[in-house]
């Protein structure tokens, strides 16, 4: 990077929001940027969503303002004369770039306006990270919403290839640059097992399997379930922990534990986790379990990378991009069988800490200056091409 102090707006949810994985992602990044020089102003919304359209308790955290960063609440996600509003302040601001998340259609058509507004002052560069392109839960209007979001955009960076895929099919001709998703590494250093355990009130005489972050249907807690009912996993001293905010209707998964007498090897922590709880999940469990239906990335596995915890992940999307199969743990294919085959394996050969070494390894290459230099640049082939 120059020595020149180069300003950056990022829009993004922030706080006043709970921090989840996208909150917490944008923090992190915020002040990866303003670590190399960057001056970074935060654009965050005063409506995210409506409450009708979203599904868990509560979108706002109770923790104050974090102090380090400049943050703006102003962006309206149904509101077009916000829209118009917030594109003509950031184009009188122009920054050199504006890095603007994109993980949903339903946000494309605010962040499509904005990002077309700043670009008429004809110095901002609008990047896009992008979460997905095509959304796990698909609806009516969705490839036309994206498609006017990804048209108002200068480049984007994808944190999987599926994403990077689906973008230079949907436009060929836009810069587009892969980076993994980096560690989340704000939740705090590691503890003792004991400790952990003690925090989430445990039993110390099972270890644990951890499915972790909000429930949605996509995400397979139903496959993980039905997996867990083999009776071959009954001779291991284990217990599934599930934590997380239901997004979804808890029947189907509640019917699953009963019909299958799981209540006793099921531990339901169904409620929103907060930040300083996150390292007692990792810490007392001995394996972190994703089982998705479809997925491009996940901050769970860099949550996970970061406490140093093997991961089970299903070869969907881009999750066995980032989980070797056999060397951090399991890449299998989805469905219950094969979930059920890798517990099987993990807890009769003790892999535990054989994958443990090894993640110390590979986590060295998910770091948050490869993301700064990514976007860096991409925003250099930008200005070359302009």
């Amino acid at each position: 990077m120059t020595n020149v102090k180069k300003r950056i707006v990022l829009l993004g949810t922030t706080w006043p929001f709970r921090s989840g994985g996208i909150s917490s992602f944008n923090e992190r990044l915020a002040r990866a940027l303003i670590s190399e020089g960057y001056e970074v102003i935060i654009y965050t919304f005063s409506l995210q969503y409506p409450n009708f359209l979203f599904p868990g308790k509560s979108q706002y955290s109770d923790l104050p303002a974090p102090e380090d960063l400049d943050i703006h609440i102003k962006v309206n996600s149904i509101n077009p004369f916000n829209w118009i509003s917030v594109g003509r302040e950031i184009r009188k601001i122009a920054p050199d770039m504006l890095i603007m998340r994109f993980w949903i259609p339903f946000m494309a058509p605010a962040l499509g306006t904005i990002a077309r507004i700043v670009r008429k002052n004809r110095h901002t560069r609008v990047i896009s990270l992008a979460d997905n392109i095509v959304p796990h839960e698909k609806r009516i209007g969705d490839k036309m919403m994206t498609g006017y979001f990804v048209r108002s955009i200068d480049g984007f960076i994808t944190l999987s290839h599926k994403v990077l895929d689906d973008l230079k099919k949907m436009s060929p001709s836009v810069p587009v640059l892969y980076t993994p998703h980096p560690l989340y590494d704000n939740f705090g250093e590691a503890v003792s097992r004991e400790l952990a355990l003690k925090n989430l009130n445990l039993d110390s005489e099972f270890r644990y399997l951890l499915f972790f972050g909000f429930i949605r249907d996509y995400k397979g807690l139903d496959w993980l379930l039905t997996a867990f009912s083999d009776p071959a996993l009954r001779k291991f001293p284990v217990k599934l922990l599930v934590a997380g905010e239901y997004y979804t209707n808890s029947q189907k998964y509640d019917q699953i534990i009963k019909d299958n007498q799981l209540e006793d090897f099921v531990v339901l922590h169904t409620n929103f986790i907060d930040d300083k709880m996150v390292a007692s999940y990792f810490c007392a469990s001995d394996l972190v379990v994703q089982p998705y239906k479809s997925a491009t990335q996940s901050g769970v596995t860099q949550i996970a990378y970061h406490f140093e915890k093997p991961i089970l992940v299903t070869n969907v999307g881009g999750l066995s991009e980032i989980v070797p199969d056999g060397k951090v743990g399991y890449s299998v294919e989805p469905n219950p069988e094969a979930i059920v085959i890798a517990l099987l394996d993990f807890l009769e050969h003790e892999h535990y800490e054989d994958f443990k070494e090894n993640i110390k390894i590979e986590k060295k290459r998910f770091s948050w200056e490869k993301m700064v230099e990514t976007i860096e640049k991409l925003d250099g082939e930008i200005l070359k091409k302009s």
